[in-house]
């Protein structure tokens, strides 16, 4: 089960219409076209259209599945003292004195350059939980960090 935000919740149903209503018609259009132009062993037009087809299908399939398996989250139940998902962290690097602020969100939300962190990630899932002033050792790929907690916002404010 995961949790997603109301508005990643929304693209990805959106997203999903699309695909079922626009993109995959119009590449079942492309295959009848390129089917008619005979000869199927050497048609360019039809092997691209089956990649794309398979392409969009598994992309349908994979974004059903995570409608399926997530729900919105209530941000009422999310606790204001202490890092949850939705929560806004800023923290300082303690080894190199920098000042970082990020959003944790579901993996689906990640986004790094809009200062959204996965709960999944190892910085994340050792915020996750935490209170203001609070200080975690994190093991990221690039080594050994340690964090100081300065101020949460949690979604609920």
């Amino acid at each position: 089960m995961e949790y997603l935000s109301k508005e990643c919740h929304d693209r990805i149903a959106a997203e999903l219409e699309n695909l079922i209503s626009v993109e995959y018609p119009k590449i079942k259009d492309a295959l009848s076209e390129a089917r008619a132009q005979g000869d199927l062993s050497e048609n360019f037009e039809y092997r691209a259209a089956r990649r794309a087809q398979a392409k969009t299908i598994g992309r349908i399939r994979f974004l059903q599945r995570v409608l399926e398996n997530s729900r919105i989250i209530d941000t009422s139940t999310l606790p204001k003292d202490r890092v949850a998902l939705l929560s806004k962290v800023e923290f300082t690097n303690l080894d190199t004195d920098t000042r970082m602020t990020f959003t944790i969100v579901s993996p689906h939300e990640m986004n790094l350059q809009e200062g959204k962190i996965s709960l999944k990630s190892p910085i994340g899932q050792a915020l996750m939980g935490k209170r203001e002033g609070e200080t975690v050792e994190v093991q990221a790929p690039a080594g050994k960090m340690r964090l100081k907690i300065e101020k949460i916002n949690s979604a609920r404010e």
